[in-house]
């Protein structure tokens, strides 16, 4: 009864190359990540030569928890950790808003993938760097937004660079 219907979901995620070589299974996968928190530093734009250029900037999330025995009655001390990350902006149109918008202490909602690198230090030394590569994912706007007479590319970056301001808009 669930067979055929739960064959045809699996046939979208799985997909086998040949009969031959039935061991050779290629899988979607899935690199998304999702980040809301305070910016540390004023965005920095960089360009490297022959390269495209990048705004740079971090992006630090908060951990909060209660420690203590009652933690059923929400007593006990409150422990945080602070978690810093490295965002890059390489979309031509994304990388021009965030250099000149975003700045330190801004609460920003950033979506992206988690890119994991390697370079070389001034001292000539290899180093390994994990960076969020921002590149929004969603790009459906309300209707409500078109109607305030807003451009699809302005409700898009409000969207994804300025959720508080774009909820102001919304609800407004």
């Amino acid at each position: 009864m669930f067979r055929r219907p739960v064959l045809q979901v699996l046939h979208q995620f799985v997909r086998h190359e040949s009969e031959i070589a039935s061991s050779l299974v290629l899988e979607r996968s899935l690199n998304r990540v999702q980040l809301l928190g305070r910016v540390g530093q004023d965005p920095v734009m960089r360009q490297v030569e022959g390269k495209n250029p990048v705004t740079i900037f971090s992006l630090a999330t908060n951990e909060m928890w209660r420690s203590g025995e009652s933690e059923a009655y929400q007593m006990g001390d409150v422990s945080q950790k602070t978690t810093w990350h490295r965002i890059s902006v390489f979309r031509p149109g994304l990388r021009d808003v965030a250099y000149q918008y975003v700045k330190k202490g801004s609460r920003i909602y950033v979506e992206g993938k988690v890119d994991y690198g390697e370079y070389t230090d001034k001292n000539n030394v290899r180093r390994q760097a994990t960076t969020i590569i921002a590149d929004p994912h969603n790009k459906s706007f309300p209707a409500s937004c078109t109607s305030l007479g807003l451009a699809s590319r302005d409700i898009y970056l409000l969207k994804n660079f300025f959720p508080d301001l774009y909820e102001i808009i919304l609800y407004f």
